[in-house]
């Protein structure tokens, strides 16, 4: 993971500007993860304390999501990173211990259990994470895709376009939701839903869901030499194009 205290950052950012950078990048990263994993925020601290990880409650960890808790505890990122180590090692080392006092947790776990990991594919421990939140070190990979939320909309709608390729979901709608790998219901109703044009996704969702959406690209047949990121790329593309033809069917 860069860091990015460099001499030149440190003399031009105050140390409350980089605290309020780094509050916002640890509370995308915690959104984030938990998008893509389809968590409440219930399961980390559910998991820390059924493992004896640490100590970290329900409220810590929605006020993280939310950029309002201004001075965790050492505590919170211990739990935060052994819970992020243990989720690095795979669920089978912890299936016994979760099965019977722990089913639903093991459950949730089942259905989406990503680890963070850094450049170097390592799992982000206590000390990373706290870097992360204090603003001296970035984002690890593929969870900071830029995606601002004026340009939401226009994503959504030309991910709708690229994975249909142009048809009316009612004609695609079998074969995209077959080719999208996600389990959970909640998450699938809300692919669809974007797919039938119903809503759109927020730039946080768009984030969350990105690597999966690049997968359902990739399982219909596209291809992008840069992976999610130029996936991304082609997006906007697209979403360019179809903002030219709306407005010059708007103008004829």
């Amino acid at each position: 993971m860069a860091t990015s205290d460099s001499g030149s950052d440190l003399v031009s950012k105050g140390y409350r500007e980089r605290l309020a950078e780094g509050r916002r990048a640890m509370a995308h990263l915690i959104h984030v993860w938990h998008e893509r994993n389809g968590w409440s925020h219930k399961v980390l601290p559910s998991l820390a304390e059924a493992l004896d990880l640490g100590r970290v409650h329900n409220s810590q960890i929605s006020n993280l999501r939310n950029g309002k808790l201004a001075a965790p505890g050492p505590e919170v990122f211990l739990a935060l990173g052994q819970a992020n180590a243990v989720l690095f090692a795979g669920l089978d080392p912890i299936r016994d211990r979760l099965s019977e006092p722990h089913a639903d947790l093991l459950q949730h776990l089942n259905e989406g259990h990503e680890p963070l990991v850094n450049g170097r594919g390592k799992p982000l421990g206590a000390g990373a994470l706290f870097e992360i939140f204090v603003g001296l070190a970035s984002l690890p990979p593929g969870f900071d895709w830029r995606i601002d939320e004026t340009e939401a909309s226009a994503l959504s709608a030309a991910l709708a376009d690229q994975l249909c390729d142009g048809k009316t979901w009612r004609f695609c709608r079998d074969q995209v939701m077959a080719a999208y790998p996600v389990s959970k219901k909640q998450r699938r109703e809300r692919f669809a839903a974007v797919m039938a044009g119903m809503r759109d996704y927020s730039a946080d969702e768009l984030d969350g869901e990105l690597l999966d959406l690049y997968g359902t690209h990739q399982a219909l047949g596209g291809a992008c030499r840069h992976g999610a990121e130029g996936f991304l790329a082609l997006l906007r593309k697209r979403a360019k194009s179809l903002q030219r033809e709306t407005q010059s069917e708007q103008m004829s």
